[in-house]
């Protein structure tokens, strides 16, 4: 018999996959960035080195954000069973983030379809950390579909993984600790001794989920009748070229499933960077790339859920 976190989770996912990001109430995910900078106002404010001022502000976030979690779900079961699901369903529901990843990518794939480079560039420069101003049609669709990819992991495996492990407050502790790398794990000099440890422990969250992606990938790629032996070579030959430990897996992935290359030169706040070329296929991406990519990420989100509830209700009759 499913357990409740389950079905709550299953529910979530179709929610989310209906109304998206529930944008006309409180954004748990602007909570946590809230408390992030208030954390680094007051800890850089001490006589901390950078360093240890940014381990103790992950862990304070981190902790407390799973703390808060399990507070407020506690909270509300006390006061009624069925408001306890009403708030872990809210939380399972605000931090995955299928239809809004899609949403973005699908806003970038009819500016170009509409020959609107200039939209294009706007649309993809909420998706990807690159310089957008000079990319070309090519160099637009490659950087909405490497965001697709990558953030497969970070906005719909990784938090399904937590959520399924550790219900609503394993989800809330993984988007703590993905909001703190994308606020704090940078290389420039503001933050490159305080973010590390967030760095790190992204890297560290992400490491099994990223991994597990890619068989959900493979069997997505098997529903969509695509190249399921090109998703292995793909990864086997360049995943682990990447600069980071963990985002060569899923876009590798992708890479082999949708026929294409992905990495190559991009700019970064004007400077040259070249990231590794991702797949075997020599094609480059176009609008209808895009569309391809949002396709697999939701059939992959399907897929690595319904994988999860099967090896979660065979290990409940294990044990």
């Amino acid at each position: 018999m499913m357990d409740q976190t389950v079905i709550l989770l299953v529910a979530a996912l179709l929610l989310d996959l209906l109304a998206g990001d529930p944008k006309w109430m409180p954004h748990p995910v602007k909570g946590i960035g809230w408390f992030a900078h208030a954390a680094e106002y007051v800890l850089r404010s001490s006589c901390l080195s950078p360093y240890f001022a940014g381990i103790l502000c992950t862990g304070t976030v981190v902790g407390g954000t799973a703390a808060l979690a399990w507070l407020v779900v506690a909270a509300a079961e006390k006061m009624h069973p069925v408001a306890g699901m009403a708030v872990s369903l809210y939380l399972l529901y605000s931090m995955v983030a299928v239809k809004d990843l899609g949403d973005h990518a699908y806003a970038v794939m009819r500016a170009l379809g509409n020959g609107d480079l200039c939209q294009a560039r706007g649309n993809v420069s909420l998706m990807a950390g690159r310089d957008t101003d000079s990319l070309d049609h090519e160099g637009i669709a490659l950087a909405a579909v490497e965001s697709v990819a990558e953030n497969t992991v970070d906005g719909v495996t990784a938090p399904l993984f937590y959520a399924v492990l550790f219900g609503p407050v394993g989800i809330a502790a993984y988007k703590a600790v993905n909001t703190l790398d994308s606020l704090f794990g940078h290389l420039d000099e503001r933050y490159r001794e305080f973010g590390r440890a967030s760095a790190k422990l992204d890297d560290f969250a992400n490491w099994l989920p990223a991994r597990l992606t890619v068989p959900a990938i493979a069997l997505a790629s098997v529903m969509r009748k695509s190249r399921f032996f090109d998703i292995f070579k793909a990864v086997r030959a360049g995943a682990r070229l990447h600069s980071s430990p963990n985002a060569g897996y899923p876009e590798a992935a992708f890479a082999g499933a949708l026929g294409v290359t992905l990495g190559g030169k991009r700019s970064y706040d004007g400077a040259e960077h070249h990231s590794p070329l991702l797949g075997i296929r020599p094609a480059g991406c176009r609008a209808g790339t895009i569309g391809e990519s949002v396709r697999l990420m939701r059939l992959t989100a399907y897929v690595f859920l319904a994988a999860e509830i099967c090896l979660k209700l065979f290990a409940g009759q294990l044990f």
